[in-house]
Parts: structure tokens; C-alpha cells; sequence
């Protein structure tokens, strides 16, 4: 191993990943290149002052102190909250993150989960674990407006993949008079979320935790939506208040939840939310695939090839640049 390696994958797995085999697919589409895996902290101490390329986690700030050829921090995360990057901004070395390689695991999720409630199939399921052949009730998900909040890469690949199912679709983004794949496009104004919630039959939650996001979906938002509306949470558990969906759970407010995020998370296993019929709970593996490494590698690789070629301002999912003037 050169005493330089060009990438530091470092020790801190994420989603029961092994990161040696994220090293190991990084070796592969970089034959080219040195990466080393620092196992310990020890080896972390030594190798990040050689790296022009550290990913993982998050990274250390005492780390960075001695780092001087150290160009890029790689996330492997979508959200970087976790990341020093006061920082990192100050030893001039830019950030990105892994959005977007989740999209395609999360949106197939999404489209399950709705589907499963269209059909009732849940139901199915608690009937057959009684052995009860027993006919019941379904509905059709043709025909239905789905409102999907947040038009990032989550929310487009979830709306990409409704395409067929001859439903309406709306979307609500940061910038609405930007238009987006949705029939319609309105914005985060509390009017507008209350407009497009009043007319759904499913509603979406794709978008980023923030302070403008957190408690969207408060009790004024659920007493808009239709008895019948069924609420999927594939983004944050802060989006949503769970005291008040709790409520309209258990009262019929709505017809059902799907949640692969939830606040608190991990969500105490004496929390209301698991005892109510109408609500569908996994434990935050909606972006979980067995292409994770791949498409991050994807990223990578790229954004070291642009580095190579002094073209650093022209990195893929960057969270930040430093100022090349």
C-alpha cells in the first residue's frame, strides 16, 4: 500500500454495511488508485494526514489538523448534521454526501406500502396468522391523489415509479414556480400544504428534516386531511407530531400510517404506535439495498477523477465547496 493513499475509507459502518467491503468496491472501480481501510483509531490517526480523499460517517475533528493534502470529505451519509463542518470549512476541504443512492429502495417502499393499503392486505396478513378464511373489504389505488411532500431524488423516484398507476399527483416543493413531474406544484406555505392535504388520498413525506419541515404534519394538518387518507413517513421521524398522529389514529381521523422513521427513534417498544392496527412500522430500512456501495462508489470515483482534473468545483452531491477564488 502506498504510503499515500489517494482514499481513506474510514472505520464507522452504516446500516449493518461492512466498510471493508466498501473499501474493497472502491479498490475495484479505482484500480488505479491506493485505498487503505483504517481499521482502528490508530490507523486513522496515521493514514488521514496522507489522504487526499477521507469518506465515512462523520471524521474527526482533531483529525483534520495535520491534513494538509486532504481535498475532500466523502459522507456516507444523505444528511451531513452529524459532520464537523465548521471544520472542515476551515482546512478548505469540501463535503459531500451520498443523497440520492437511497431513492430507488426507499421509493419502492413507498409505493408498497400504499399499495398495501389500497388492498387492505394487511389484513390479509392478520387473518391468515389466526388460519381465518375470511373475506374482506379492499379498495383501488387507481384514481387516487397522492401528495408527495419534498422533490428531491426521493420524492421524484417515488413519483417516476406512480406513473402507470393512473392516480393525480401533487407536489410541494421549496420552489414551486421552478414546476416539477407532478400534475400540480404548490409550495410550503401552510395554505398550500393544507390545500393539497384536504385533497389527498395519500400523502408522501420525502423531504428533509428542517426547521421549516419539523411538525409539518402537526394536528392542524391531520384534521385536514380526509378520514380515509393514508399518511407514508419515508423521510424524517420530526416531520410529524406523533402525539397528534397517534390521535387521529386511534380515533379515525385518518385511515392508516405507514412510518419507517418515527420521533423518538428507535421507537420504545411501549410506544402506543405498535398496538394500533392501522399503522405500519419498519424499523428506518426503506433505503436499505444491496447496491448501496455501488452507487456511492459512483460518487466517489467520479468526484476524485474531477479533483485529478482540477476540477473541483464541479463535485457530485456537494454540501460544501470551499472558495476557489
Amino acid at each position: 500500500m502506498s504510503t499515500n493513499p489517494d482514499v481513506v475509507v474510514l472505520r464507522e459502518g452504516t446500516e449493518g454495511l461492512s466498510m471493508e467491503s466498501y473499501a474493497e468496491t472502491l479498490r475495484e472501480r479505482l484500480p488505479e488508485h491506493a485505498v487503505a481501510l483504517a481499521r482502528t483509531p490508530k490507523e486513522e490517526r496515521e493514514r488521514v494526514p496522507q489522504a487526499r480523499v477521507v469518506t465515512g460517517v462523520t471524521i474527526d475533528e482533531d483529525l483534520l489538523a495535520e491534513a494538509d493534502r486532504l481535498e475532500l470529505f466523502a459522507c456516507t451519509f444523505a444528511g451531513t448534521d452529524h459532520v464537523p463542518m465548521d471544520a472542515l470549512a476551515d482546512h478548505g476541504v469540501a463535503v459531500t454526501n451520498a443523497g440520492g443512492i437511497h431513492a430507488p429502495g426507499i421509493a419502492e417502499q413507498t409505493i408498497a406500502n400504499m399499495l398495501v393499503f389500497a388492498r387492505n392486505l394487511h389484513e390479509g396478513w392478520r387473518r391468515k396468522e389466526n388460519n381465518e378464511w375470511r373475506h374482506f373489504q379492499s379498495h383501488e389505488f387507481t384514481d387516487s391523489t397522492v401528495t408527495v411532500v419534498g422533490l428531491g431524488s426521493i420524492g421524484q423516484a417515488v413519483v417516476q415509479r406512480l406513473e402507470g398507476f393512473e392516480v393525480e399527483t401533487i407536489g410541494i416543493r421549496y420552489t414551486p414556480e421552478k414546476g416539477g413531474p407532478t400534475d400540480e406544484v404548490l409550495g410550503f406555505d401552510e395554505d398550500d400544504v393544507h390545500e393539497a392535504f384536504s385533497r389527498s388520498d395519500y400523502v408522501v413525506l420525502a423531504c428533509p428534516l428542517n426547521d421549516l419541515t419539523r411538525d409539518l404534519v402537526d394536528e392542524d394538518a391531520l384534521a385536514t386531511l380526509p378520514p380515509e387518507a393514508v399518511l407514508v413517513n419515508a423521510a424524517r421521524g420530526g416531520i410529524v407530531d406523533t402525539d397528534a398522529l397517534v390521535s387521529a389514529l386511534q380515533y379515525e381521523g385518518i385511515r392508516g400510517a405507514a412510518l419507517d422513521v418515527t420521533d423518538p427513534e428507535p421507537l420504545p417498544n411501549d410506544h402506543e404506535l405498535w398496538d394500533l392496527e392501522n399503522c405500519l412500522i419498519t424499523p428506518h430500512t426503506g433505503g436499505h439495498t444491496p447496491k448501496h456501495w455501488d452507487r456511492l462508489v459512483d460518487i466517489v470515483a467520479t468526484n476524485l477523477r474531477a479533483l485529478e482534473a482540477g476540477e473541483g468545483d464541479e463535485l457530485e452531491n456537494v454540501v460544501y465547496q470551499p472558495d476557489s477564488s
